[in-house]
């Protein structure tokens, strides 16, 4: 016997998607060395520490069950979300569960280190899609987004390049498959081949950002040489090192 189901009064549907989600390694379990690092990169890049979601993965650490509730405790005095724990054996997995975290299973070999796909995307209202015709090579799967992607939102293109003719504000994240366009200042994050793509590259007009990902290797305000910064450039993968490049 079939069920007839009025999809009107469902509560919810599940959609799957990709969703990049930065991934803290840690090299101790110690808190007050947690700690300490943390006010540092917070005096340094206030913008990336707003209720930023993260993975904690213990991949390197021995009994990382044993200091986890303290380490998230830290993270979230310094406004960093942690929603879920990468690696370790039944009793991470256990302790994650207590603490209301999910837990994903060590990095199998080759894949981005940094990023990692967790959920759904849902698509920003305000993008229009369509054929690209600018700039060259950029895929039928792209997307538009014309005007200010403004702080706190995030626009995506999950199957190929993004543009943006307009400026993406501190604290807005941009993301896409393939590369990503910014016609104007680039504050926020931007992530370009999100699903690994090694040839993706990150354009923008004028260079602030907060962070910039391509294919899950990542530089920070403060990693950028300082004669870059307000200039014209491309970001692409020089190896496994991202290089930043004026463009005249």
């Amino acid at each position: 016997m079939s069920l007839n189901v009025d999809r009107d009064s469902l509560a919810f549907t599940f959609k799957g998607g990709m969703l990049p989600m930065t991934v803290m390694e840690l090299a101790s379990a110690d808190p007050e060395q947690i700690r300490d690092q943390l006010a540092g990169k917070l005096s340094q890049s206030p913008a990336f520490f707003q209720h930023t979601p993260v993975v904690l993965s213990v991949e390197k650490l021995d009994e990382p069950h044993l200091a986890l509730e303290r380490i998230c405790a830290v993270c979230r005095a310094h406004k960093l979300l942690p929603v879920a724990v990468r690696g370790g054996a039944d009793p991470v997995k256990q302790s994650a569960w207590a603490l209301g975290l999910g837990w994903f299973p060590p990095l199998d070999a080759g894949r981005p280190r940094s990023l990692e796909s967790v959920a759904p995307v849902e698509p920003d209202a305000s993008i229009e899609e369509g054929p690209l015709a600018s700039p060259p090579g950029v895929g039928s799967g792209g997307r538009i987004f014309r005007g200010t992607v403004r702080s706190g939102q995030q626009v995506t293109a999950p199957e190929g390049d993004l543009v943006v003719v307009g400026a993406v504000n501190a604290g807005a994240e941009v993301l896409a498959a393939g590369s990503v366009h910014v016609y104007g200042a680039l504050r926020g994050r931007a992530l370009a081949g999100i699903h690994g793509d090694p040839l993706a590259s990150i354009f923008c007009r004028e260079l602030h950002a907060e962070l910039l990902s391509v294919a899950g290797n990542y530089k920070r305000l403060e990693d950028v040489d300082p004669c870059l910064l307000g200039s014209a450039v491309q970001v692409r993968l020089d190896g496994d090192q991202l290089g930043i490049t004026a463009l005249s």
